[in-house]
């Protein structure tokens, strides 16, 4: 399950409640993020799952959707509505926000 830069920015704009989940590093974060997400670093996301809400939809980023594709499958593996973002924030900053700075 995917979701593309796109529909991200239009899930956004139309003002639907889910839960952006950034998966990336701290140092990745001082570079740029997307605005509202929540952080749980990759290597924590087994121990600290429980802290995300069933109840709505999960759209998982890093920098470029590998590490955010492992994650959103165990997040399906364990009941959750979750989906990857393809591309991670990479993707985002070259056709979203173009003016993020990227590494």
């Amino acid at each position: 399950m995917e979701v593309t830069a796109e529909e991200l920015a239009e899930k956004k704009k139309r003002g639907e409640d889910f839960v952006l989940l950034d998966v990336r590093e701290n140092w990745e974060r001082e570079v740029c993020t997307i605005s509202n997400d929540i952080h749980i670093p990759m290597r924590d996301v087994r121990t600290r799952f429980t802290e995300l809400p069933k109840d709505k939809e999960i759209i998982v980023y890093c920098h470029t959707g590998n590490r955010s594709f492992w994650i959103t499958n165990f997040l399906l593996s364990q009941g959750f509505r979750a989906k990857n973002l393809e591309g991670g924030i990479d993707e985002w900053a070259e056709k979203i926000e173009k003016e993020m700075k990227r590494y």
